[in-house]
């Protein structure tokens, strides 16, 4: 049941880790940012609960991990339905495929209203179309109130591909810290290791987790041809890769085997990144998929021009030749070609850094994206839940 009295209602999250991520910041986002007067929060995850959990500032959020192994049981369930009971929601809002099932036991909460987002898809399933995850999403379907979709791409999808009415998606693009993230003032601090970055260094730069469809194999592949076919550039040019993951130890023996160790620092984790991304020339996202990158926007928020892939959410940030490039995903011949544009021509770079922190400030933000899932928390509750169909509302 919805609590009533002097506490606003509760919002339980459901995630199937808490780490870093895009998904996690756009999460930790709206929990700080929301009137502690107008919604409480609870963060479930699947999983634990990692780096992320301690950017959460309100100290009314309980974060609880279950701790789920692989496979979802029937304990499994029982665990995540007792969770929820327990925090007493008035909406359960999971997010991605990982998490879609908890629609189930949220079925069985009196009066409770379910949204479920989709946030991107991960490279065992690039495009949305495998059959049996798209049969899962349809029979979850029909007792889903809302869906969000973090891009027009993904909203097209759902409508398309998972059958959702139109009517039942809200888009709801991302928002960025444009004062967190902005411009570099003053001279380039250099805070890897000694002597990384030389005077004059250029350095390329990306962000994500060290996964396979962020595909940074096919960055250090493209930045050694670069380093290899201008000889007059390669003492000057860097590569940084900041975040953590299970390739990481890969792409350390890759960035080896090219010969351009020398070159490349992998910074792990970090709670600097405004900083780091202060220090970049030029920032690449090689993914291979995306909903809606958040880093995206923060290198357009921080000044810095953008080449991505043309996948998913990315052609809706990035504007090819205005705020940076698109180029095929996988394809590193071309993201050198690009890669050397930009580097070889300062006025480029200026221009569009320049053009996509305008972008930023007029497109994006925070207040907006909050406001926006607020709006629709608030519609939601707005509805009376049908009795003739327990859990689903009359629409």
């Amino acid at each position: 049941m919805i609590e009533r009295g002097l506490k606003s209602p509760r919002i339980v999250h459901v995630v199937y880790g808490f780490g870093t991520g895009g998904l996690e910041n756009g999460l930790v986002n709206i929990i700080n940012r929301t009137p502690p007067d107008r919604y409480r929060h609870a963060i479930l995850c699947f999983t634990d609960a990692g780096l992320f959990a301690s950017r959460v500032v309100r100290h009314d959020v309980p974060i609880v991990a279950l701790r789920c192994p692989a496979g979802h049981s029937f304990s499994a369930y029982v665990r995540l339905w007792s969770a929820l009971r327990a925090m007493r929601p008035a909406i359960v809002h999971t997010r991605n495929l990982a998490t879609l099932e908890a629609q189930i036991p949220a079925l069985f909460l009196p009066g409770v209203k379910r949204v479920h987002g989709e946030h991107g898809r991960d490279v065992f399933d690039l495009e949305g179309n495998n059959r049996k995850y798209n049969v899962l999403r349809r029979l979850i379907r029909p007792i889903v109130h809302r869906y969000v979709a973090v891009s027009k791409d993904l909203a097209a999808w759902l409508e398309s591909r998972v059958r959702v009415p139109p009517v039942r998606i809200r888009q709801i693009y991302n928002g960025v810290d444009a004062d967190q993230f902005s411009p570099t003032v003053g001279a380039r601090t250099d805070p890897g290791p000694s002597g990384f970055l030389s005077a004059g260094a250029l350095v390329i730069g990306t962000v994500g987790r060290l996964v396979a469809v962020k595909d940074q194999r096919t960055l250090l592949f493209a930045f050694a041809d670069l380093v290899r076919r201008n000889r007059d550039l390669a003492s000057r040019l860097r590569l940084v890769v900041v975040g953590e993951g299970g390739l990481r130890h890969e792409l350390e023996q890759q960035a080896a085997a090219c010969g351009v160790s020398h070159a490349v620092w992998f910074t792990g984790d970090r709670s600097d990144v405004a900083d780091l991304m202060r220090l970049f020339d030029l920032f690449v996202l090689p993914s291979l998929g995306e909903g809606v990158s958040n880093i995206i926007l923060e290198a357009m928020a921080t000044g810095v021009p953008v080449i991505a892939t043309r996948v998913g959410g990315n052609p809706e940030l990035v504007t090819h030749g205005r705020t940076g490039a698109l180029v095929s995903a996988g394809d590193a011949g071309a993201l050198a070609s690009a890669m050397y544009d930009f580097i070889t021509d300062e006025a480029r770079r200026s221009r569009c850094g320049a053009a996509a922190r305008a972008e930023v400030m007029q497109r994006f933000d925070w207040k907006s994206c909050v406001d926006a899932y607020l709006s629709l928390y608030d519609e939601l509750l707005a509805h009376r839940v049908d009795p003739t169909q327990p859990g689903i509302s009359r629409w």
